[in-house]
């Protein structure tokens, strides 16, 4: 009974032993687990703030069919407003394809047009907020053409501007002492100063060239192109009638023929009175030869 009891116990401790070891290793596993995420978590913010010290300008290339584009114009121009940024460039046109005329009446035609509208939309949205907007962007998607996003990596070209700038400025500050204390000649007085302006001129280019590195790491600039699908109207107008269906009827122009002949007997009998001394005159030779030159034959 005793030799039971003590088999009993010895597996009650055994097994408790078993558990407890078991109980470790896993102890051991979620610690070195936790640890693995945590280094995992670290690295990413690591790598977040190396991140933060590069410098990309980013830009975005899209084209996608809408159902309407005047109306997504407007909603993407107000969602570009909404989130700090501005439209540089907008082309909102409407392009006539076909054009059809029939004829349903004596007096009326039906005009059938068919025409495209699209769109080329330029905007600059600051760096942080191009993925969301995108996001809203692609809500008045109807099928997607293609998006390219690209992110070009300045951080050097920068640095590089800023070292240059800072030579730049010691060697203006080395030439105009050299000015002050060596330039005694005029000669030596204008080569100093044309060197000192073209290096000032450098200067302001590369500032310029930075900031100009720096807008565009600023704002992201997005290219949209939007078209819909072909849209058809019809208009009924009235038909031209040509020069023939303006002539009046036959009475009205042989009426008018009456008047116009009247017209033209008015103004040759006034011509006849106006040749009065003519015919007086030939008249008056015609009976002068008569008299006198037969009685000569």
């Amino acid at each position: 009974m005793k030799t039971i009891a003590q088999l009993g116990l010895t597996t009650v401790v055994i097994t408790t032993f078993f558990f407890s070891c078991k109980k470790a290793d896993a102890s051991i596993d979620d610690s070195v687990t936790t640890s693995a995420n945590t280094d995992t978590i670290s690295t990413a913010v690591v790598v977040g703030k190396k991140e933060e010290n590069r410098k990309f300008i980013r830009t975005a290339d899209l084209k996608f069919k809408v159902k309407n584009v005047a109306k997504s114009t407007y909603a993407i121009e107000n969602t570009t407003h909404h989130f700090g940024g501005f439209v540089t460039y907008t082309n909102l046109q409407s392009t006539v394809t076909d054009k059809l005329e029939t004829k349903i009446s004596q007096d009326s035609t039906l005009e059938t047009t068919k025409y495209s509208v699209a769109n080329d939309i330029t905007i600059r949205v600051p760096n942080a907020q191009l993925d969301t907007v995108i996001k809203t962007i692609a809500k008045q998607i109807a099928f997607l053409d293609y998006r390219v996003i690209k992110a070009d990596d300045v951080s050097l070209k920068v640095i590089s501007n800023q070292l240059s700038q800072e030579r730049s400025v010691t060697n203006e500050k080395r030439i105009e002492k050299a000015i002050d204390t060596k330039g005694k000649k005029l000669t030596d007085v204008v080569t100093a100063e044309t060197d000192l302006a073209t290096q000032k001129e450098q200067n302001d280019a590369t500032k310029i060239e930075n900031l100009s590195l720096q807008d565009q790491v600023n704002f992201s600039t997005l290219t949209l192109q939007l078209y819909q699908r072909d849209s058809v109207q019809q208009e009924i107008v009235a038909n031209e009638k040509d020069a023939n269906s303006y002539q009046p009827q036959i009475g009205l122009q042989l009426l008018d023929s009456l008047k116009s002949g009247w017209y033209v007997l008015q103004n040759l009998i006034v011509f006849v009175f106006q040749l009065w001394w003519f015919i007086a005159l030939s008249l008056g030779g015609f009976f002068i030869y008569r008299k006198y030159g037969k009685n000569k034959v």
